[in-house]
């Protein structure tokens, strides 16, 4: 069995190419983002991609198994340590934050990988989760249609409630939401709102504090 990144190695530019030709999904999924990001700098993002969040938002570093999408991340200052997010190549106690967009439907073991982000952030740091929730319009057409899409065919799609669930049991608390995305993709023709809470829009992030 292929691994779920594999088709992020085989067609690294085609992925890098669809947010340059969905401009205003992309702004919007970085504003929503941005008003759960942590003022400090000293952090991660896993499965970094090709940098494209990473690069917006400040952070210089970056967790990501695909050798090409790591290398495009590269070309945007961004260091990229090869690794899965169920065994971070890490310390313990580094950062102030982890950030995953768009990667928890790709991740065998979340629970596992949650507790790792745990293990290296530092009191008081932050796990910071972008996705599309499994019940929004997006997400329930995503998973009809996953078989013909190069790169959710192998997604596994989660519900806010799902999601918050992991980071419980790995220990988070405290959690606050942003969601953005409230009409079909087709219909979008300027950068969406973001608004408080989770339910209406298709993306959706939650924030969670740590603790031991």
């Amino acid at each position: 069995m292929m691994p779920k990144w594999d088709s992020f190695e085989l067609y690294a530019e085609k992925y890098d190419e669809w947010f340059q030709k969905n401009k205003n999904i992309y702004e919007s999924e970085i504003n929503a983002i941005k008003e759960l990001m942590p003022e400090c700098k000293n952090g991660i993002e896993v499965g970094v991609g090709s940098g494209k969040f990473a690069a917006r938002l400040g952070i210089k570093l970056g967790v990501e198994p695909s050798n090409k999408m790591g290398k495009i991340a590269q070309k945007r200052s961004i260091k990229v340590m090869e690794g899965v997010a169920e065994s971070l190549p890490f310390d313990d106690f580094v950062f102030d934050f982890v950030l995953m967009v768009t990667t928890i439907c790709f991740i065998d073991n979340i629970e596992k990988a949650f507790k790792e982000s745990n293990r290296v952030l530092k009191y008081g740091g932050y796990l910071i989760i972008g996705f599309i929730d499994s019940k929004s319009p997006l997400g329930e057409f995503y998973e009809k249609h996953k078989a013909e899409s190069t790169f959710y065919k192998d997604a596994i799609f989660h519900s806010v409630e799902e999601v918050r669930s992991f980071m419980e049991k790995a220990n988070f608390k405290d959690f606050n939401y942003r969601q953005t995305l409230f009409q079909p993709l087709e219909n979008i023709i300027g950068v969406e709102p973001v608004k408080e809470g989770y339910g209406k829009g298709s993306f959706v992030v939650i924030r969670g504090l740590n603790s031991f």
